[in-house]
């Protein structure tokens, strides 16, 4: 950012532990944030992180600007419109490791830099007052700032606490694989301040996908399968890092599970498919999945098994593929994606094509 030289940094009124450094494809700190109409910047982030805050005065033509470091690349940069004083927020990442919130206001606003504090009120939420008359405000923001946070860039299965309310699926009658042998990564899609697809009656893909997610990996592991998670929470991870796991830890399978959306002008449009990328196990990957999403989800048009050219899929080196369990804009398949129920048996089908596949691919 132009004029860093000139930035001054806020003081910091937390007390909270600092976060261990980071690795470079680390996810985001920054699980979710908001302006306030009362000109109020909120942040959550995960417990124990480091941040930092400056201020910039406005010259040649530009207003005044305030920002903030977090540790962790974003999955993406991207600019939102702002109103009354304030121009627009972006979100971007001034290096491979960090990610930047950015508040620029209007030409002529006047911001006292003393007043300027960032300031912790728990281990994971924090907010910085602007000050001064910024006009009648529209709230502004990304993610769920009520949602428990944790760093989960690379975490392991969930504990029981962790799944959703009810009955797990049982691991019984699920294909047998040696113990020990195998190395799984499941990747959740999206997270934190990125929902996915939001389909009917605001049914979030991030929700219904990290669900499942956690559900498979529990499944995999009472077989024996060792499972790594891209995340185990709402969080932000970027595309690279979801790959550099699955590559780094050498694993056996990738598999990145999501739900489809169109319109909610389209609720017609239903069905499952199963994408990979060119490799032809990866191809045989993902009919063992699809064949067994179908059997759960009778009248679901079956989308077929098909090539892909998603990034998670191209860049991983071993089969990989990509689920598509549903439309959340569909008028079939979106009840059942909301239902906890469908959601168990959804993973249990997931669970037993990658078992399916390990055995007839040992």
């Amino acid at each position: 950012m132009p004029g860093l030289l000139l930035a001054a940094a806020l003081p910091l009124s937390t007390g909270l532990a600092v976060l261990s450094a980071l690795p470079a494809w680390a996810a985001s700190a920054l699980a979710a944030w908001r302006i306030t109409p009362e000109g109020v910047l909120e942040l959550r982030t995960p417990p124990g992180t480091s941040l930092q805050a400056f201020f910039e005065e406005g010259r040649f033509g530009q207003g005044p600007r305030v920002w903030v470091d977090l540790p962790g690349a974003p999955q993406r940069s991207r600019i939102l419109g702002g109103n009354g004083l304030i121009r627009q927020v972006r979100v971007g990442r001034p290096n491979d490791s960090s990610t930047r919130l950015v508040v620029e206001f209007r030409p002529g606003t006047r911001l006292d830099p003393r007043g300027l504090r960032l300031v912790g009120t728990s281990a994971e939420r924090w907010q910085m007052v602007f000050g001064g008359n910024l006009g009648v405000l529209q709230p502004i923001g990304e993610g769920d700032l009520d949602a428990p946070s944790a760093p989960s860039w690379r975490a392991r299965p969930p504990q029981e606490s962790q799944l959703a309310r009810g009955p797990m699926p049982s691991a019984e009658g699920l294909p047998e694989v040696p113990r020990g042998r195998y190395r799984v990564v499941i990747d959740p899609g999206h997270g934190g301040p990125d929902p996915g697809a939001v389909g009917i009656r605001g049914l979030r893909e991030t929700d219904v996908v990290l669900d499942v997610s956690l559900q498979v990996a529990q499944l995999l592991q009472a077989k024996g399968v060792e499972v790594l998670l891209t995340r185990t929470s709402e969080v932000d991870v970027d595309l690279p890092p979801r790959v550099a796991l699955a590559n780094n830890n050498r694993a056996d399978l990738f598999l990145s599970i999501h739900a489809n959306a169109l319109s909610l002008s389209r609720p017609d449009v239903n069905g499952i498919e199963t994408f990979y990328f060119q490799d032809g196990r990866s191809r045989r990957l993902a009919e063992a999945v699809q064949t067994q999403m179908l059997r759960v989800s009778p009248g679901s048009p079956d989308r077929g098994a098909r090539p892909g050219r998603y990034f998670v899929i191209r860049r991983t080196v071993m089969p990989s593929a990509l689920a598509e369990m549903g439309f959340v804009t569909g008028e079939l398949d979106s009840p059942r994606l909301a239902d906890p129920a469908f959601r168990q048996r959804m993973a249990v089908a997931i669970a037993t094509g990658l078992l399916n596949y390990l055995v007839a691919n040992p």
